[in-house]
């Protein structure tokens, strides 16, 4: 079986973060492990508190998935602060890592900071030159670029842009734009645009944390790099049509709708 780790906060409400992560990885076929760097408590429509794992912890939990386990891909989210930051860049070039997918989180879907703004500078440092994968929104991306991004020639513009970071493969989604749900992959050479139905819902709880770790989830089960984005968008719009309306707030994706839809064989049944 092919295996994938999350390195990301834990989210107790279960629509983001390291449990969407899991679940994602889960309906993928992919067996998930995690590293919890940071613990929010959270719900539908709100963040109450942040606590952080220390960076030593970090270090430990990666330390145990490396000298037993190992992986195929990562998946890299919600990584609050410098120091977390600096952690998580040290195993990544220990182990020399492939597959690594970063969806650099900064703020929750109410728009609470997840993110300490004075680490920006670290993020773009010391881990998108790490990335092989990076998945901003259009409100990150102008974070990471300095840019405005009001346009397609704008989020290709942006993808160059991260590019020149480091990164190899920037991908610019469009999910906070007008219109059809339009991503924007660069490989530094080529665009690629992946389109989707934009859903009308508000329950949206954890998109992008679903859609990285499907993307890193598709690595890890041997896709290319399009087909794993093009199969990874096509989940997360399945999940987000389906989604649950579950809370006060912004519900979350339906991450095994597939397999809900068909049902679990009962036992004895067979």
């Amino acid at each position: 079986m092919k295996k994938a780790l999350t390195i990301a906060g834990s989210d107790c409400s279960g629509g983001a973060g390291i449990q969407a992560d899991l679940k994602t990885f889960a309906a993928h076929g992919v067996y998930g492990m995690s590293v919890i760097v940071s613990v929010v408590a959270e719900n539908t429509f709100r963040v109450i508190d942040i606590e952080d794992v220390s960076p030593p912890m970090i270090e430990k939990q990666i330390d145990a998935i490396f000298e037993d386990i190992g992986t195929d891909a990562v998946k890299v989210g919600m990584l609050s602060r410098a120091e977390c930051m600096e952690a998580v860049a040290r195993k990544l070039k220990e182990y020399k890592l492939q597959n690594v997918v970063v969806d650099p989180v900064m703020y929750a879907k109410n728009g609470h900071p997840l993110m300490d703004p004075d680490s920006a500078d670290t993020l773009i440092r010391e881990i998108l030159p790490l990335a092989d994968v990076l998945t901003p929104n259009i409100p990150e991306a102008e974070k990471i670029t300095g840019m405005k991004i009001e346009s397609i020639e704008d989020m290709e513009a942006a993808a160059r842009r991260i590019h020149q970071l480091g990164v190899k493969y920037p991908l610019v989604k469009g999910g906070h734009a007008i219109g059809d749900a339009l991503d924007v992959l660069y490989d530094g050479n080529r665009m690629w645009h992946f389109s989707s139905e934009r859903i009308d819902t508000k329950n949206t709880h954890g998109t992008g944390c679903t859609f990285s770790s499907a993307i890193a989830a598709n690595l890890a089960l041997g896709l290319d790099l399009c087909e794993a984005v093009k199969a990874a968008k096509d989940y997360v719009t399945a999940a987000i049509k389906h989604s649950l309306n579950i809370g006060k707030g912004h519900g979350p994706t339906h991450h095994f709708y597939d397999l809900y839809r068909r049902g679990l064989v009962r036992k004895g049944a067979l």
